[in-house]
């Protein structure tokens, strides 16, 4: 298959991927939006910025800031990968702009979630901590999607989940312990 042909391939699969995301879309709009599910995942998407708004550790805010955006990144990038692959997917869809991502998982629920487990106890074994957090996203969080029909993993085992929570925990952790904040203004 010579370079030409490639590019002809590509615009193929570039359409496919329109009329799919056209399909998805009209999905949202004509079976999902406004639905309990919707709103649901709505809350869980606004609900938990809220709390931690309210309740985290205002000297930290920075620190924790970081590790919660390096973790929607992360968690992103490993999800984009995932999806496009097959390896598991989103059956509700909560925006016809971008219906491949569930938006409160990633921009929302495991960062805030994160944030909150990093600001518990912060000179407890992060070790612990970290496997805790993972279990319970894992082994609980996730099975509970399952069942709302929110995440479909096909033959993804929770024991992955549960590395990629551990994953982002660290990651993040190592994140929150950066030093070098000093302010511009002093330099």
């Amino acid at each position: 298959m010579g370079f030409m042909e490639g590019i002809k391939e590509s615009r193929r699969g570039a359409q496919l991927i329109i009329d799919g995301s056209d399909m998805m879309s009209k999905a949202v709009v004509d079976h999902f939006l406004f639905t309990w599910q919707w709103w649901f995942g709505i809350g869980l998407f606004v609900v938990p910025w809220i709390i931690w708004l309210l309740l985290r550790k205002r000297e930290s805010t920075g620190r924790l800031l970081l590790a919660g955006f390096i973790t929607i990144i992360l968690a992103l990038i490993i999800d984009l990968i995932a999806v496009e692959v097959g390896l598991w997917r989103y059956p509700m869809k909560f925006s016809p702009v971008a219906p491949m991502l569930l938006l409160p998982y990633h921009f929302s629920l495991v960062p805030v979630a994160i944030m909150f487990v990093l600001q518990i106890k912060p000179k407890a074994n992060s070790l612990l901590k970290g496997a805790i957090f993972a279990a319970l996203a894992a082994f609980g969080a996730m099975k509970f999607f399952v069942w709302i029909h929110f995440y479909d993993p096909k033959d993804w085992l929770s024991i992955y989940d549960f590395c990629i929570y551990l994953f982002l925990f660290y990651v993040a952790y190592w994140f929150s312990k950066i030093g070098g904040y000093e302010s511009l203004a002093e330099q």
